[in-house]
């Protein structure tokens, strides 16, 4: 991603944390989130993504809190955002539309933005991703 196009994401990025409540805030300092461009190419061979086209948006890293026990209460979950993962997920930075609807520009980047954090927001919470799907954060 070049820097101007990773500046662009970031103030998105910003105005989209700004709209969520202040308990997802209250989260985000127990549980950082590092946005990043991709997934590095160790963390894909981690993940088994071998294909370069499949899509990330956002990894959950660590132990679930549903899954956490006294003896591993100190986990240190993660979550992750691909800013490249997201902008292809919106349908990229220019607007169109195409015979399934309409894709692409900077609301519907905001709308991805807001479905990937809370979407590993979710994971971190213990849900999975049919229980995420049925949120509508899938």
């Amino acid at each position: 991603m070049r820097r101007g196009e990773r500046e662009r994401f970031d103030v998105l990025f910003d105005s989209v944390l700004d709209t969520l409540p202040e308990a997802v805030h209250k989260l985000l300092e127990e549980c950082p989130l590092i946005l990043e461009d991709r997934p590095s190419p160790r963390l894909r061979d981690e993940l088994g993504i071998d294909d370069e086209d499949e899509i990330l948006c956002g990894l959950h890293t660590g132990i679930p809190l549903t899954e956490r026990s006294v003896d591993r209460a100190d986990a240190s979950d993660v979550i992750h955002v691909f800013r490249e993962g997201v902008v292809d997920m919106a349908g990229g930075w220019d607007e169109g539309e195409d015979e399934e609807g309409p894709f692409g520009g900077e609301a519907r980047i905001r709308e991805e933005i807001r479905i990937t954090v809370l979407h590993e927001i979710g994971h971190h919470f213990g849900l999975d991703e049919d229980e995420l799907d049925k949120l509508g954060y899938a």
